[in-house]
């Protein structure tokens, strides 16, 4: 089953502006799963302040800047995993650097048909 992973939390200050996404444990975790085979892919994202919010309402296209809801915690990135069931995944997030200092949501993902 796949798992989409939420990586939740607090940006630092100059997170848009650090040029080097991986820190050395991540890039660990980043090698290690995927030669397991488990992580199909991922990245950082930039701050919400970046974000663009479209919605449809009553027919009219709405286009805003910014997240959609305002909060202190952002998702600051994600990874897309494929594991034999939760355990696993569990397993998996409690191997990611990340966690240690961030929210890691696990969220099973609709098979595409």
């Amino acid at each position: 089953m796949r798992y989409m992973l939420l990586i939740c939390g607090t940006p630092f200050p100059g997170a848009d502006d650090c040029e080097d996404p991986l820190d050395e444990r991540t890039q660990e975790w980043v090698d290690e799963m995927t030669a397991r085979g488990v992580r199909l892919s991922g990245s950082r994202l930039r701050s919400a302040a970046t974000a663009t919010t479209v919605r449809h309402r009553d027919g009219e296209l709405l286009v805003s800047d910014g997240p959609f809801a305002e909060t202190k915690e952002q998702i600051l990135g994600y990874d897309l995993i494929e594991c034999a069931d939760l355990d696993e995944a569990i397993e998996v997030v409690s191997k990611h650097p990340v966690s240690k200092f961030a929210t890691v949501e696990i969220r099973p993902v609709w098979p595409t048909p």
